[in-house]
């Protein structure tokens, strides 16, 4: 197998998650690098953040996987005092390249949320929301539904999640009565609350996605929908880069190094006991 360059990676990635599927408002891609530079090492993250570049730079990695991406909205500069423009430059400068695949990567089957709906055992997936236009077809979409191999109560599926994801601060958090039997669950990497209502009509037991947030939860149960779980967007989304991981090694002669920092930005987690009483 001979060796590979930037570009022979752009292409095969650009083909396994093709940039048409992403949304209007995305941006995927090659963000930066050179397409003829040699690609011997790659470091798979969420984000590409301080840290991870950081670890870029100590593994000697060419290139960097993100999921999600650096430049989604438009700036003016990219000058070194700013957070953006200091990751650019010290990528340049260390001859670091910078791939994305967000949606499209959500939309591909497979894609981020097979690889979580896989970290829970689920059979027989299906699309939360199937694909239209360009993705249409092939089990492609956001999100999965699929099914348990043995029913679990919800606070039984809810410390199961928290042993299979990856641990973070926040853990995973769970919205319904603890004794729901769930069988039947949809998941989604990432922000999922815009698919709640997606989730009721589907008549899954149990939603499990990140960003949930208090008042649209609340009206969900109230009008009777599934149980929510609620877990940390970082940790919804890191399967995807093990599924990402296995296909390069097996696509091309590249060192994969999976990053496990946890970018989340929640890093603290404080429950109290007992409540403080005040005279």
């Amino acid at each position: 197998m001979k060796d590979c360059t930037v570009r022979d990676v752009v292409d095969a990635l650009d083909a396994r998650y093709p940039r048409s599927w992403a949304e209007s408002w995305d941006r995927v891609g090659l963000v930066l690098g050179e397409f003829e530079s040699p690609v011997s090492r790659v470091l798979c993250v969420v984000d590409c953040v301080p840290e991870t570049v950081d670890q870029a730079i100590a593994v000697r990695a060419d290139l960097i996987i993100a999921h999600h991406p650096l430049l989604l909205k438009p700036v003016s500069s990219i000058a070194p005092d700013t957070f953006k423009g200091r990751i650019i430059h010290r990528l340049i400068r260390a001859g670091v390249g910078l791939y994305t695949a967000h949606t499209n990567a959500d939309t591909a089957n497979p894609g981020v949320s097979d690889a979580l709906a896989a970290r829970l055992d689920l059979a027989e997936l299906r699309p939360l929301v199937p694909a239209e236009g360009a993705a249409a077809g092939e089990g492609r979409g956001l999100g999965r539904i699929g099914e348990l191999a043995v029913p679990l109560t919800l606070e039984q599926f809810a410390a199961f999640a928290a042993r299979r994801l990856p641990a973070t601060a926040a853990g995973v958090r769970a919205a319904g009565d603890p004794a729901r039997l769930i069988r039947t669950v949809a998941v989604c990497g990432g922000a999922g609350d815009s698919f709640l209502a997606v989730a009721a009509k589907a008549g899954v037991d149990a939603y499990l996605c990140a960003d949930l947030r208090h008042h649209p939860v609340s009206e969900h149960l109230a009008d009777g929908g599934p149980a929510l779980l609620d877990v940390a967007h970082w940790a919804s989304e890191r399967p995807w880069l093990d599924d990402v991981a296995v296909w390069l090694r097996a696509a091309f002669p590249v060192d994969v190094v999976v990053s496990d920092l946890d970018t989340d930005p929640w890093t603290v987690h404080s429950a109290s006991e007992e409540k403080e009483t005040h005279p």
